[in-house]
């Protein structure tokens, strides 16, 4: 007879421990944690055993503040020591391209509640005496950073989880994972099997091999990873001495490297170039706490920066090499959360910082396995972000590119260029001949600009060689009309005798009728935003959804977990097996009418099925530059032969291809904003300014009704606003914080140059009770505060007569 238990976490590293703990601290007791060998047998043993808040994604740093918050806690309930070490440190600059990323680092954690300060590299100096100052342009002061006992760590975690009342079991090796005939789950084990409810996959090393168990193929792989411990120095015994602390941590970006004190010694790691990756297929289930053999010379560029950066190393002696592998996603995020279509399978693997982000996985994992939602805006780390185009070919060379980058700059208008191209539409090698700069997006190819011949992109934080080309293409189609691939965006079909009933409890919006389509605000049962679709209606039973490409999975997912089981529905993943194209601008009904005259007919939100050229085509008069538009869906076979008719008959007409640059710049000149940036799973619909779309008096009792419609009486806590910024050579990316009087008060979700209108323009959220002020903003811009002016009106076509033109 089987054991039984709620939650069994496979996996007895940082991770699997801190789920455990969370789960129990939740009331959800009755979850075992079961691990092949000891605790920390994986990659957590031979941790450096670092922490930090800093991270690119401000969500994400949250999440890390949490956790490094988190240690005094576990520490005092567990009576187990974390051995953590709060010292702070310095991030350091040898370029000035760095110093600008640095400072823009020290801006996002004014709002994120994250002390910092930029210095100069004579005060890093003094902080961090065995640096050479002559060798950066700047510096960035921290103050959570610091070390621990990845040991000590997770047995805080394990033991504060089993004095709350939950379990774990060491030398339990898992064999298999099958479904139960109830719906549930049975691990099996070599000492029995556990009959239990959810399954979470927190492997570590041997994650691809438990999503294997149950068909899965994660994009994970290891990677060899090296850090050095030297012998007693004298300069750090001089430095414990004269400050009575321990040497301070430091990054040095440029030269790959971090540092801190290790005993009398220092500990140097580093994110080489010639990375290696470990075990690319299969991991060992023999493999446990043994060390990788050391490989100096493949450090040995990074250590000669480092002797550069850090002279006192040069004369201090290696006592030893440690070599260990841990994993990385593609991205170097986790992957956490319900795996679409395996109900009951849950995901915690790739936290390749788990002593920095540990915690807020488990909290945010435990809090989506009990309660529904984790909590926390997780959409960086969400594995529903991934799809099963990321093979083992794929996911291989992107994860080794991470690698190799993780100290090194990415610019806004840099794309990597690993496993690529790897999906394209039919028009791929067209569009790339006539110019195409292609970026990638959710695995596909899109084009962002076009360039002339021997123009290409040159990365920098500041306007750059495409800005010229990138306004031509907006201005060309605010004038005469322009052509845009949209393949990319996520597309569903929904149908069944309860298809309308399905949506309308989904949805949030008034459902269209057959032929017409509207903007369709999704939310979840809190009332925050789970999605910002378009919905169109072929038929009473018949309907279409449009999204954003990047959240395919996560829409899938959610479309999938909300459908009862006695309902006649079937929701349908198109992916590209349907391709787009988007034509807007003042002559777009002209070029149209020439090719199909019964599109020309259409009115503003219209949806129809008919010829394109000669395609059968689904068609929507839809723009999301605000201008007259319309939006073309056929199957791949006919995008090429549209394509080229379009480009054949525009040319009289001005038409002329622009990229998803250029369509960022035309919609923020319509205050238009997009998935993930405006709309997240953490703003409601008031708060993001869609609450317009939403149909609080339908009959229907949508998903978060009651939540959206609390909303709406108290106002919400924050506003989406646009600005017009005084920008110079450099114009918003995102997470730039915003001050109101001096005082951070929000952050910017995203922007850039609207080019038609000549005006930099950021979008973002603030406190609802300053949405009204006229003036008294600025937003920072590499250093520098600029005055920003709110934009209550669209810059472009404020009453939408262009977009609805009859």
């Amino acid at each position: 007879m089987s054991e039984t238990t709620r939650v069994v976490i496979i996996g007895g590293g940082v991770v699997g421990a801190s789920v455990l703990y969370h789960l129990a601290k939740a009331g959800w007791t009755d979850s075992l944690l079961i691990e092949r060998s000891e605790l920390t047998s994986g990659s957590t043993w031979h941790a450096a055993g670092g922490c930090h808040t800093i991270n690119g994604d401000p969500n994400v740093a949250k999440l890390q503040k949490y956790t490094i918050d988190l240690y005094k806690e576990i520490e005092e309930l567990s009576g187990q020591a974390t051995g953590f070490h709060m010292t702070g440190g310095v991030m350091l600059a040898s370029t000035p391209e760095r110093f600008d990323w640095l400072k823009s680092i020290s801006a996002k954690g004014r709002y994120q509640g994250i002390e910092t300060e930029v210095i100069t590299p004579e005060e890093a100096h003094e902080l961090m005496p065995l640096l050479d100052p002559r060798q950066f342009k700047g510096a960035l002061r921290t103050v959570v950073d610091g070390h621990l006992d990845p040991s000590g760590v997770t047995y805080a975690y394990a033991k504060s989880a089993k004095i709350l009342g939950a379990s774990y079991q060491t030398h339990r090796m898992v064999t298999g994972i099958l479904r139960a005939r109830d719906g549930g789950w049975i691990v099996q084990t070599d000492k029995g099997d556990i009959a239990c409810e959810h399954v979470v996959n927190a492997g570590g090393l041997w994650a691809r091999e438990v999503g294997r168990m149950v068909g899965l193929e994660l994009p994970i792989l290891a990677m060899e990873h090296m850090y050095l411990i030297t012998e007693d120095m004298p300069e750090v015994a001089e430095i414990n001495a004269k400050t009575g602390r321990e040497v301070i941590h430091a990054v040095d970006f440029d030269g790959e490297l971090y540092l801190r004190q290790e005993r009398g010694g220092m500990l140097m790691g580093t994110y080489e170039k010639a990375c290696v990756p470990w075990s690319t297929r299969n991991t060992p289930w023999e493999f446990g706490h043994e060390l990788l053999q050391p490989d100096i010379d493949r450090i040995a560029p990074s250590l000669e920066v480092g002797f550069e950066h850090f002279p006192a190393f040069a004369n201090a002696g290696i006592k030893q090499i440690i070599n260990g592998p841990f994993t990385f996603a593609p991205d170097g995020n986790p992957l956490i959360g319900p795996i679409r279509g395996v109900e009951g399978m849950w995901s915690a693997c790739g936290v390749m910082a788990g002593f920095s982000q540990g915690g807020g996985v488990g909290l945010a994992l435990a809090n989506w396995i009990t309660q529904g939602d984790p909590g926390f805006d997780v959409w960086a780390m969400d594995v529903a972000r991934y799809g099963d185009w990321t093979t083992l070919s794929y996911t291989n060379p992107k994860v080794q590119e991470n690698y190799s980058r993780r100290f090194s700059i990415k610019f806004p208008n840099e794309e990597l260029q690993a496993a690529r191209p790897h999906k394209t539409t039919p028009i791929y090698d067209r569009m790339v001949g006539l110019g195409a700069q292609m970026g990638e997006s959710w695995g596909l190819e899109v084009p962002l600009w076009f360039a002339p011949e021997g123009v290409r992109d040159q990365f920098s934080w500041r306007r750059s060689s495409d800005f010229a080309h990138v306004g031509a293409e907006a201005r060309n189609l605010r004038e005469a009309a322009g052509l845009l691939e949209i393949s990319g965006y996520s597309k569903f079909r929904i149908a069944g005798a309860d298809a309308g009933a399905f949506l309308d409890r989904v949805l949030a919006c008034a459902l269209p009728k057959p032929g017409r389509m509207t903007l369709a605000p999704m939310l979840k049962e809190n009332g925050k935003l789970q999605g910002d679709l378009t919905c169109a209606c072929l038929d009473p039973e018949t309907y279409m959804l449009f999204g954003s490409g990047m959240a395919e999975n996560f829409y899938a997912r959610w479309f999938e977990a909300q459908k009862l089981s006695t309902e006649d529905v079937t929701i349908e993943v198109i992916g590209l097996g349907l391709c787009g194209l988007h034509i807007a601008g003042p002559k777009a009904r002209d070029i149209l009418a020439q090719i199909a005259p019964d599109m020309a007919k259409m009115r503003f939100m219209d949806f129809a099925k008919m010829d394109v050229s000669m395609a059968p085509a689904y068609v929507g008069r839809v723009s999301f530059t605000g201008d007259l538009g319309y939006e073309i869906w056929m199957r791949p076979e006919f995008q090429r032969q549209v394509f080229e008719a379009l480009l054949r008959v525009g040319a009289d007409h001005g038409l002329r291809p622009i990229g998803l640059r250029a369509l960022n710049s035309l919609r923020l000149e319509k205050n238009f904003g997009g998935w993930a940036r405006e709309y997240r799973p953490v703003y409601g619909p008031l708060e993001a300014r869609l609450d317009r779309f939403v149909a609080y008096n339908k009959p229907a009792d949508f998903i978060g009704k009651a939540a959206a419609l609390a909303e709406r009486e108290t106002g919400g806590a924050l506003r989406l606003m646009s600005f017009a910024i005084d920008a110079h050579d450099a114009d918003v990316i995102g997470d730039e914080p915003i001050d109101f009087q001096g005082k951070t008060i929000g952050w910017v979700t995203s922007g850039g140059y609207a080019h038609a209108s000549a005006t930099s323009v950021a979008m973002g959220y603030v406190p609802k009770e300053y949405a009204d002020q006229a003036d008294g903003f600025t937003i920072e811009v590499l250093g520098h505060a600029l005055k920003a002016t709110p934009l209550p009106q669209p810059l472009f076509d404020p009453e939408a007569k262009v977009m609805r033109a009859p």
